[in-house]
């Protein structure tokens, strides 16, 4: 019994691995097997934008078995990163890094061509030496700041325009993929300006991230790179076999005006905590990036439910449902459950992994201890880097989906 639940357990990620492979375009950066190092100032620092970018490759790739660091130090920028490239980013082997620094280095005053030069020519070190270890990189302008926090930060937000410019050529010219998040990010405040959303507040202080802010750069970052939209979608039609897309239906049942099936879907939807409500007007609701969708045509006029293992997680009209709904923004029912331990296990980690990079990787050692950190230092970070991968595991096992019984029937 069990070498067949062993047997069958391989079989069904093998299966996944093989659905996940086909469904992210040949450019999207991140592959399965990625170590993805996220580099940065205190926005990187933050755990917010790259703990959501995270969460989206652990849910929408689980067979990928994808690992994740952070190099993320306050106050930090891009002289810093190429100073500290070596041992910080590559010492630690990613296959892939992410690069966010020029906030602080523009400034925040008008353009100055020396802070200019300085910037490009470390951005440009870091590059180089990424090609040379054979590092895919995705570089990406920050976040635009937002001037309805201060008078000064209307100067600031246009010489970030210019600050940041040369970048897309650098990343072509070091066959790195580049991401405009000052572009993206800046529409997206403009909106909420001219909608005057207050209540829409994704940085706090005008440049660093509120929780809403983590996943306001998260889909900038995402939708820069073509991240794939679809979860999974069913499709039912008035007669005949489910229409699937990154899923698998078995035991179809009509009956009146009630459906039922099992679902088997590739991936889980991203888990949406209340405190990113505000911005996801601005962020299309998420149809471009979480849509875990369900269509059911032929059904009379009305109102009805959906539920998952017998949880109602939804009502819609007949006519919706013809249309199709997403249900990638619950918080409800099983799906959401599983997704929601997923993001509380990455966060748990991401705990260990900001203790290690900060308690052991950048620890002072007194001199009349040096002789001692020499020996102890690599153990414990080989200690902690045991931990951490534990806990990635972990979260590969959470984050595999299960089948589970739908039911559309009639509101009650």
């Amino acid at each position: 019994m069990m070498r067949q639940t062993l047997r069958s357990a391989l079989c069904f990620t093998l299966l996944l691995a093989t659905w996940t492979a086909t469904h992210a375009g040949e450019d999207f950066p991140f592959k399965a097997g990625d170590r993805v190092m996220f580099l940065g100032d205190s926005i990187t620092e933050q755990y917010q934008y790259s703990t959501d970018v995270e969460l989206y490759l652990a849910t929408r790739f689980p067979a990928w078995k994808l690992s994740f660091m952070n190099a993320g130090i306050s106050g930090d920028t891009a002289t810093g990163g190429a100073n500290r490239f070596q041992q910080q980013v590559l010492d630690e082997q990613p296959t892939v890094v992410t690069i966010n620094f020029g906030m602080n280095d523009g400034g925040y005053g008008a353009f100055d061509p020396n802070r200019n030069k300085g910037f490009v020519d470390n951005t440009t070190k870091m590059l180089q030496m990424s090609k040379d270890a054979g590092v895919r990189v995705v570089l990406m302008s920050p976040n635009a700041v937002d001037v309805r926090k201060g008078e000064r930060f209307k100067l600031y937000l246009e010489t970030q325009k210019q600050f940041y410019e040369p970048l897309k050529a650098l990343a072509a010219a070091n066959q790195a993929t580049f991401v405009d998040q000052y572009a993206i990010t800046r529409t997206g405040l403009e909106k909420m300006a001219a909608d005057k959303a207050d209540a829409a507040n994704p940085f706090p202080d005008g440049f660093h991230t509120g929780p809403s802010g983590g996943l306001f750069m998260a889909h900038a970052i995402l939708t820069g790179l073509h991240a794939p939209a679809v979860v999974s979608e069913v499709s039912i039609p008035a007669t005949g076999e489910a229409q699937v897309t990154r899923a698998a239906v078995t035991n179809l049942k009509r009956e009146g005006a009630t459906l039922s099936f099992e679902r088997l879907d590739e991936a889980l939807p991203m888990p949406i905590p209340a405190d990113w409500d505000s911005v996801l007007p601005y962020v299309n609701q998420l149809k471009d990036l979480n849509w875990y969708g369900v269509k059911a045509a032929g059904l009379p006029a009305g109102k009805y439910d959906i539920s998952i293992d017998d949880t109602k997680v939804a009502t819609f009209t007949a006519e919706e449902l013809a249309a199709g709904v997403n249900l990638g923004n619950l918080r409800v029912g099983p799906v959401y459950e599983q997704a929601a331990k997923v993001f509380a296990a990455i966060n748990a980690k991401n705990g260990t992994v900001h203790q290690r990079f900060r308690g052991v990787i950048l620890a002072a050692v007194p001199d009349w201890l040096a002789d001692v950190a020499v020996e102890r230092k690599p153990k414990e970070l080989a200690r902690r880097k045991q931990l951490i991968d534990e806990q990635q595991t972990a979260i590969h096992e959470l984050a595999l989906p299960v089948k589970h019984v739908w039911t559309i029937n009639p509101a009650s």
